[in-house]
């Protein structure tokens, strides 16, 4: 008898359904929104609320006991908990993320949901520029610019020798060849 065991066991024992809500919390604070079964994230909603009402006051010992249950690598999470989400929800007494209804999956009709945090940052989702990689492109893009706006210069006239039309003929044949060891490997012949 299940006497007094509240909450879904999601068929695995207790350390792997304590992954399972750390990896989905992990990323629900990152994106902002994530899509998954509707009791996942039916019950994913404690999880998520409490480490938010946790990140609303801003101590070193409130980080630590967020990290020690996010568990190891979770510190880009931990940061955005405290400096966006604590700070974005301090005047909301809970109910900080809603579950959306979102049709049945194709592959087992397994109820499909999205949870989201309310007022939201839309952009949030989208993968983050490192500093670095956005430096390179705008250097890029003006090395480029610049290349525009000179002169073009005239092609070099190129000599054309026997080796040379040797070699470019030479892929078309081992090209050829790899076709007909397919076509005969396939057939037997």
């Amino acid at each position: 008898m299940r006497h007094q065991k509240a909450g879904r066991t999601f068929n695995r024992d207790t350390n792997a359904r304590k992954a399972l809500f750390i990896g989905l919390a992990k990323n629900l604070i990152e994106k902002e929104q994530i899509k998954t079964t509707l009791p996942k994230a039916k019950d994913l909603r404690s999880v998520v609320e409490k480490l938010v009402t946790r990140a609303k006051v801003d101590t070193v010992a409130n980080r630590r006991l967020v990290a020690s249950e996010l568990g190891n690598a979770s510190s880009a999470a931990v940061k955005k908990l405290f400096t966006v989400l604590g700070p974005r929800y301090a005047k909301r007494p809970g109910g900080y993320t809603r579950v959306l209804k979102a049709g049945f999956r194709y592959g087992d009709a397994a109820p499909m949901a999205i949870i989201e945090f309310i007022d939201r940052d839309v952009n949030a989702k989208k993968p983050a520029v490192k500093p670095e990689v956005a430096a390179a492109k705008a250097e890029e893009a003006v090395a480029t610019d610049a290349e525009e706006t000179k002169a073009p210069k005239a092609p070099k006239a190129e000599k054309t020798t026997t080796k040379k039309v040797a070699k470019e003929a030479a892929p078309k044949a081992t090209a050829a060849k790899k076709t007909v060891a397919v076509k005969r490997r396939a057939t037997g012949k």
